[in-house]
């Protein structure tokens, strides 16, 4: 894996979580007409996680409301880190992990993917579009796919806007 500078590794801004955000990976940074619109990002460390580096090292367009969270893998991202996420100021939550089969877990994407419904539905009764949750998945050589399926979330997420929640403010949020 390329080199990450350490700035790029300190979080923007605090999130609840009690895990450090990975802001960027000198991505290029594209130009959004939307610039509030927060997109919280679960990486799996094996695979997505080197897809995102990937991406930064081809120097692919990223919209700059996108933070990563390296998690060790997506079967690990539970509903109550999403809800957090949610809560702690992001307007759209990605999980990110290993193409199924390839888990270096063997069943963690399988997990991941069996509860991405049961959350959907759950952040419907909260209140929150379907659409501002979506796990997807990418492998550690697909820089392109990465961007492409970063690209599109946020683009989702920022046609949706801000997420208003009424007990949103939270000290050390990302906004």
């Amino acid at each position: 894996m390329g080199a990450v500078p350490a700035s790029l590794l300190a979080p923007a801004a605090p999130l609840r979580l009690g895990i450090s955000p990975i802001t960027n990976f000198g991505w290029r940074f594209r130009r959004c007409s939307v610039t509030d619109v927060k997109l919280l990002t679960f990486v799996c460390n094996w695979c997505s996680y080197g897809g995102a580096d990937t991406a930064g090292g081809l120097k692919l367009e990223c919209p700059p409301g996108v933070r990563l969270v390296r998690v060790m893998c997506s079967g690990r991202v539970d509903a109550q880190l999403i809800l957090e996420g949610f809560r702690s100021g992001a307007d759209g939550v990605l999980v990110l992990g290993c193409h199924p089969g390839d888990c270096h877990y063997k069943e963690g994407n399988y997990v991941a993917q069996k509860r991405a419904p049961l959350l959907a539905r759950m952040l419907e009764q909260f209140g929150i579009e379907r659409e501002r949750f979506r796990i997807d998945w990418v492998s550690a050589g697909e820089g392109e796919r990465f961007s492409k399926v970063v690209n599109a979330m946020y683009d989702n997420v920022a046609r949706l806007g801000p997420l208003e929640l009424v007990d949103r403010k939270v000290e050390g949020s990302m906004r």
